[in-house]
């Protein structure tokens, strides 16, 4: 119960500040459109208001970090743990073997299944001695600076309560997603580029889309900018022609005359207020965005790396290169996807495993690698934690009678993690021996989410929003630990 003096007029104190903030928002917009007010130095000042929160900018984390920027490899479909890097001996030999074994996918729950043998060879790479499936073999050399999670779980083998859960920590939608909770609790390095970046397949974007991005129930500000890697970076964001920039310079301070009126009467000011701080980034980034995404000052080594003079690794591999690009300028956190928006353009193998995961792989072994290699060659890995993974795994026995095809499996399935304070050559984890499930040290979701808001900086039970009356975390109101064992 709380006490006299946590009381106001009545209200709890969390209650007075809730019911009390809508007025304080009102004070933000300057705070987000810079001190000197939209466009900076070109427009009126705004000092008569008091800035008290400000997006754009950095802000403190709650204790040293080991990372300051973040790269999520998103395999989008659910890769096979075990045809990739968590190596089964015992089943080999197994091949179309019908087993009792409980699995839980698409297909709904079965009891038992037939094998599907591994369909590559695996063998031992680096120091550590990590096996590694044929699949990766480019990965496979940087193994040294891997921490593998082998026993991740989540809470639904559905694609898109999936990927909710991997992006938010929600099977729903609606909730910030780990981008925004970054950017919420960090700020950005470069008030002239978004703090949190999304690049997509060019075969399209993943389920339920924008929505895995999303700031949620927070303000418009943190959510991601969606960047292309060829061509215009941002749709509409390069100046017409026929608009010259102090015209559109003239155009934007009357904008933010009438935006200011329009402010003042609002009651509830967070999103507009960070739609207009939207539209002065916007304005910046015409000069910054460009010079960002482009590559022609690029070695031809270094091109070549990434895999850009291969048309098969071409795509993905620029991606890679423009992330690099990216959390070297100060963009706090950039997300790309692999995998389009169909069964044939994502990692979800329910029927052929060996032409899905053939091709995928073969698109993204050599930029993965290559982005580890660079980043670690400019010094930049020690701060820059990359992570790969997707929604869930796959099962070891086929779905259909017929066919290699694997449903999804969401009890057991493998992750890993480099660079950003994270061990290397370590294997955290395990599922049994036939992948089917974890069985020692079992890691849900969640805490993946707290091991990288650890690393960056920020305590994962301790960042909060206040929304619904309730202080919301990414990990949940239980809350949720990193995992200490592979962090150095």
């Amino acid at each position: 119960m709380n006490s006299p003096r946590n009381q106001f007029c009545g209200r709890t104190r969390r209650q007075f500040l809730w019911e009390s903030g809508a007025g304080f928002t009102g004070t933000a917009m300057a705070a987000m459109l810079g001190a000197d007010g939209f466009l900076g130095n070109q427009a009126v000042a705004a000092d008569s208001v008091t800035p008290i929160a400000n997006p754009l900018t950095t802000k403190q984390s709650h204790y040293p970090a080991k990372a300051k920027n973040v790269i999520f490899l998103y395999m989008y479909g659910g890769p096979s743990h075990i045809d990739t890097f968590d190596y089964k001996p015992d089943m080999v030999g197994m091949d179309n073997k019908t087993i009792d074994v409980k699995t839980f996918g698409r297909g709904g729950h079965k009891s038992k299944g037939r094998i599907v043998e591994p369909r590559w060879k695996f063998k031992q790479y680096g120091e550590c001695g990590k096996w590694v499936s044929d699949l990766f073999p480019h990965v496979g050399e940087c193994v040294d600076d891997i921490a593998f999670l082998h026993s991740m779980t989540a809470e639904s083998p559905i694609h898109g309560s999936a990927m909710f859960m991997m992006n938010s920590g929600r099977l729903l939608s609606g909730s910030p997603c780990l981008g925004s909770w970054v950017n919420y609790g960090l700020g950005t390095e470069n008030s002239d580029l978004p703090g949190f970046v999304v690049m997509l397949d060019p075969r399209g974007g993943p389920i339920s889309g924008p929505k895995n991005w999303s700031s949620g129930f927070m303000p418009a500000a943190y959510q991601a900018t969606q960047l292309r890697s060829q061509g215009t970076p941002i749709l509409d964001l390069e100046r017409p022609q026929s608009l010259s920039d102090s015209a559109q310079r003239k155009l934007l301070r009357t904008l933010k005359q009438y935006n200011d009126q329009h402010f003042a009467t609002r009651v509830d000011n967070s999103a507009l207020a960070a739609r207009i701080a939207s539209y002065e980034l916007a304005y910046r980034m015409q000069s910054a965005a460009p010079e960002a995404v482009d590559l022609s000052r690029e070695s031809e080594e270094t091109l070549s790396l990434y895999g850009l003079d291969e048309k098969k690794t071409e795509p993905f591999g620029r991606q890679c290169l423009l992330a690099r690009r990216l959390v070297e300028r100060g963009v706090r956190f950039v997300q790309i996807y692999s995998g389009g928006n169909h069964n044939d353009a994502s990692w979800d193998a329910h029927a052929d495993l060996a032409t899905n995961h053939n091709m995928h792989a073969g698109e993204t072994d050599k930029p993965i690698a290559g982005l580890l290699k660079d980043l670690k060659r400019r010094g930049m890995l020690d701060e820059t934690l990359v992570v790969w993974g997707g929604e869930f795994g796959r099962q070891p026995t086929a779905e259909y009678e017929k066919g290699t095809g694997r449903d999804h499996n969401s009890y057991g399935f493998t992750m890993w993690m480099a660079g950003g304070g994270v061990k290397g050559g370590v294997s955290a984890g395990k599922t049994d021996e036939l992948g089917s499930r974890a069985v020692e040290d079992r890691f849900h979701v969640k805490r993946l989410h707290a091991t990288i808001l650890h690393l960056l900086g920020l305590d994962p039970n301790a960042l909060t929003y206040f929304y619904g009356g309730l202080d919301q975390k990414l990990v949940g109101v239980e809350g949720a630990q990193p995992i200490h064992t592979i962090i150095a």
